[in-house]
């Protein structure tokens, strides 16, 4: 009633090949740079496979792009769409086992996920446009524009377009909400660095 997509499974292959051909990119480039095989990208452009958060990251990272990106130009954008809390990926995870959750699926102005446990706390991001941080539930540690921050349930970051910022979580089970402007959106100018 409604909800006519939460029972397909997000398929990101098509979205993968058109990035990666955009680049120009051969799937032996690709490999390289995600550190991915060349048979997975292969069965993940042809729906094949389907990669899990962290390879999502390594091969959005190797076609300049972001997994949010990948995951919203993987289904066609509709006005209205219901994304229910079960529809994550499944399986057992430990407390800081990461798991990242799209909740808005489509090609969109703005993308939400949601990201439980913990993740690469090394991992630097930089998105083009402004985001919102929020944590749903735990502690997390900020780091942004050199100075540090520890954010707990309820608190709220927002980063302005180009900030250079990376997170981890310091307590078990904590969940992460991001919403972004997308980054084919021009919102902002490029500022001068």
């Amino acid at each position: 009633m409604g909800d006519h997509k939460e029972q397909q499974p997000v398929r990101v292959g098509a979205a993968v090949r058109r990035r990666r051909r955009a680049l120009e990119l051969t799937l032996a480039v690709v490999a390289e740079r995600s550190g991915l095989s060349v048979p997975f990208l292969s069965q993940v452009e042809n729906d094949k496979a389907r990669p899990s958060p962290t390879s999502l990251e390594k091969l959005a990272d190797a076609l300049r792009t972001t997994a949010v990106e990948l995951l919203a130009a993987a289904d066609p954008a509709c006005s209205v769409d219901v994304v229910r809390a079960d529809s994550g990926e499944s399986g057992t995870a430990g407390p800081f086992d990461p798991r990242t959750r799209s909740l808005v699926r489509g090609h969109h102005q703005l993308h939400a996920s949601e990201f439980t446990g913990d993740h690469d706390a090394g991992r630097e991001f930089q998105h083009r446009n402004d985001e919102l941080m929020y944590v749903a539930d735990g502690a997390v540690e900020m780091e942004a524009e050199g100075r540090a921050y520890r954010l707990g349930r309820g608190d709220t970051m927002y980063l302005t377009g180009g900030v250079r910022h990376r997170w981890r979580a310091t307590v078990p089970d904590t969940r992460v909400i991001v919403v972004a402007v997308a980054e084919h959106i021009e919102a902002v100018q490029d500022r001068a660095r």
